[in-house]
């Protein structure tokens, strides 16, 4: 959906930017305890947005609304909306803090329509996915990104990679595989509108191949536009993210009067008719955009690095509260499963910051 790539260098939902600036370990500067405070303040704001916009997208995904117990069934309408109002947050932003700023140097806005394609599509498949797969089980898959990293620059590049790095490889596809092999609680299931594991793992792992391009495209565009800023990206993908969209889901059930992809008259219609649907759609969008604040405040003061942990802590402490508040129970080699990904994510991140350590002391 609309906010900023989550991971290596940024975090969130459609439009997503990822930002490479300079690590700073240090903090930015200032006192151990005000270091120490600001941190604690990005973890707090990552984690409470992020969580608590998981909690929306599972109740939205799985609740049954009105005195006719019907399901929200236009779960792409999410990603519209959440393109609608970070392309607003964004514009707000950059009137704020960028409005006397030249714009020379940055990416022009129809520098973004392309990688905005799977920008769009992406994202899509990975919140559609959730009609199909528990959310637990989304987060896991999505969390196995250096998966497809790792084979596409074995087979096609003869990258090679040390023991750690296949071994990190080895728990998160072993802990995927093994929670998608396990069987669901019943509970769980009839939560779900279309249950099929299949067709739910391989939306989210399609999700993450769309995700991937779009990371490395935008990582261009950065790099032959050194002065766009975050806020630019994140306009630019959600303009035409939102253009996109209206079109699919406005402009196309206009012309065919059997499209087969979400009608964004029907969403509306129904939050017209459940008002606590469009109140949750406006928060899940709302904690994406906060988020992004969060993102870029931790990257600009702490690095990429630190960001990258926090989100995948974020990460476990969603599927905990997705087990305990939600009621999606978990048997216990489930969890040993789920505790095998994210020792294999835990490894990753060490030797990113053992790597990081021993480039600065070559500098």
């Amino acid at each position: 959906m609309a906010s900023a790539r989550r991971g290596r260098g940024g975090g969130g939902v459609n439009g997503v930017v990822r930002l490479r600036p300079r690590d700073r370990g240090d903090g930015g500067g200032g006192s151990m305890a005000g270091r120490v405070a600001v941190l604690a303040f990005c973890v707090a704001g990552i984690w409470s947005a992020y969580i608590y916009q998981g909690v929306l997208q599972e109740t939205l995904s799985t609740k049954r609304f009105g005195p006719e117990a019907r399901r929200f069934e236009h779960l792409a309408f999410l990603n519209f909306a959440q393109n609608v109002v970070c392309f607003v947050w964004s514009f707000i932003m950059i009137k704020l803090w960028s409005s006397g700023s030249s714009s020379a140097g940055r990416a022009p806005l129809w520098k973004y329509w392309g990688v905005s394609v799977t920008n769009t599509i992406g994202p899509t498949m990975g919140i559609e996915a959730l009609k199909y797969i528990s959310y637990p089980a989304q987060v896991l898959a999505k969390s196995s990104k250096m998966i497809p990293v790792m084979l596409m620059g074995t087979l096609l590049y003869g990258v090679k990679y040390t023991f750690p790095e296949y071994l990190c490889t080895f728990l998160v596809a072993g802990g995927v595989s093994t929670f998608a092999l396990l069987k669901t609680s019943s509970k769980t299931i009839k939560k779900l509108a279309n249950p099929n594991a299949p067709l739910g793992y391989a939306l989210c792992f399609l999700n993450l191949a769309f995700d991937g391009y779009t990371n490395s495209t935008q990582d261009l565009i950065k790099s032959r536009y050194p002065k766009t800023n975050p806020w630019d990206i994140m306009l630019g993908m959600n303009l035409w993210g939102t253009i996109y969209n209206a079109v699919i889901m406005f402009v196309a059930p206009l012309l065919f009067s059997n499209w087969p992809y979400a009608n964004g008259f029907e969403a509306v219609k129904f939050c017209q008719e459940n008002p606590e649907v469009a109140w949750d759609i406006f928060l899940f969008c709302l904690c994406g955009a906060v988020g992004q604040n969060f993102i870029f405040l931790t990257i600009s003061r702490f690095g990429s690095l630190t960001n990258t942990t926090i989100t995948t802590t974020r990460k476990f402490m969603s599927i905990v509260v997705s087990s305990v508040i939600s009621g999606n129970p978990l048997s216990p080699k489930q969890w040993g499963s789920v505790v095998m990904v994210f020792s294999g994510l835990s490894i990753q991140i060490y030797l990113k910051w053992k790597k990081e350590k021993g480039r600065e002391h070559k500098e």
